[in-house]
Parts: C-alpha cells; sequence; structure tokens
C-alpha cells in the first residue's frame, strides 16, 4: 500500500507558531499528537512522523501515512515537499496539503483536488517543485482581515485569545477532514464538511 503524504504549511519557529498562517501545521502536530508520536528531522528539511492514520472498520490500524511540516518558510516549502514525494514514493493523488485560506469563513473546512493557488505563496511553492497543481487540499478558513488590514499582516498575526476555543474547533475539524479524506475518499468528505 502506497502511503499518503499529509503536509501542513505554516513557517518555523516560535515567532509564528501562533499564527493564522500557521493554522496547518497545528493540525498536522495535533495529529501526530494523537497517534502518539514525535517528529522528526528529515533530509527533505521537513518534521516528519509516520503513523497509520485513524482506524479502519473492524479495528485494523489505518492507512500509512507520513505527517510532515516543511522547515523552511512557506513560501519555499515546495522543495521539501517534492523530496518526500520522491523519498516516500507517494502518488501525487495521494499528496494532501493542509493550508489556511483567506477566502473561506473562520472556522469553516473545505476540500478540493486542485485549481488555482489564490495568491497562496506555500501553494505556489509546491505547485511549482511538484510540476502539477492536481494534489488535494484541505482548506482552513481564517476568514478575511477586518477593514483596510492588509491580508498579509493579517495572516502572519496570532490568532486573538477571544477565539481560542473556536481555533481548537478548527483544529480538529482539520484533523478529522485529513482522516475522512484518507479513508472515505474526497467526495464523501467533502459532502460531510461542505454541508455544514
Amino acid at each position: 500500500m502506497d502511503p499518503w503524504l499529509v503536509v501542513g504549511l505554516g513557517n518555523p519557529g516560535p515567532k509564528y507558531a501562533g499564527n493564522r498562517h500557521n493554522i496547518g501545521a497545528m493540525v498536522i502536530a495535533d495529529l501526530a499528537e494523537q497517534a502518539g508520536v514525535v517528529a522528526k528531522q528529515h533530509k527533505s528539511r521537513a518534521w516528519v512522523s509516520e503513523i497509520r492514520l485513524g482506524t479502519l472498520p473492524g479495528g485494523a490500524p489505518g492507512p500509512r501515512a507520513i505527517l510532515a511540516q516543511p522547515m523552511t518558510y512557506m513560501n519555499v516549502s515546495g522543495g521539501p515537499v517534492a523530496s518526500l514525494v520522491a523519498f516516500y514514493k507517494v502518488p501525487l493523488e495521494q499528496v494532501v496539503v493542509v493550508h489556511d485560506e483567506l477566502d473561506i469563513d473562520f472556522g469553516a473546512v473545505k476540500l478540493k483536488r486542485g485549481g488555482g493557488e489564490g495568491g497562496h505563496n506555500g501553494l505556489r511553492s509546491i505547485s511549482q517543485s511538484l510540476g502539477t497543481r492536481d494534489y488535494l487540499r484541505v482548506r482552513l478558513g481564517v476568514g478575511r482581515p477586518p477593514g483596510r488590514q492588509d491580508p498579509a499582516a493579517y495572516v502572519l498575526s496570532d490568532f486573538p485569545a477571544r477565539d481560542r476555543v473556536e481555533v481548537e474547533l478548527l483544529i480538529g475539524d482539520g484533523v478529522d477532514a485529513v482522516t475522512d479524506l484518507v479513508h472515505t475518499g474526497l467526495e464523501a468528505t467533502q459532502g460531510r464538511f461542505h454541508s455544514r
């Protein structure tokens, strides 16, 4: 069975850890924690955990998944992703990128395969490095900035303390969306999350 590669986008280091732009990395950290594994540095320049994702009906361990967070800045995350695809021999149809999305209401989760990058530098870098846009995306809504705030400054700022509960719910929904996507496929998972 070919492994899945699930990449959570974010910027490295404590300065960025609570940023809206790092919500994808937060989902990866939660998936690894639930599986009881600790990420290790990989030569691809990413933090990597190998897990069995969820449990299949009947109690068997779920599919093999490589959880990854690039150690590079967001705008050059494609290099580590392409290296991981080659190293683990991951089929492109089993590459999942988890990322923040300005064009989705805060707290909502949407999924798709392919499409544009919508100004998201992490996605642009991955598309260039993989030579295709045709990978799966789990898009976590962070909403649009208020007033005239610059979108770049907005995503590079922390979630406010008042949103802590909603952020935890969004991370949990991201974990569920990744697990459902790997277990049941894109259409079934879209049906569950897009109807909310």
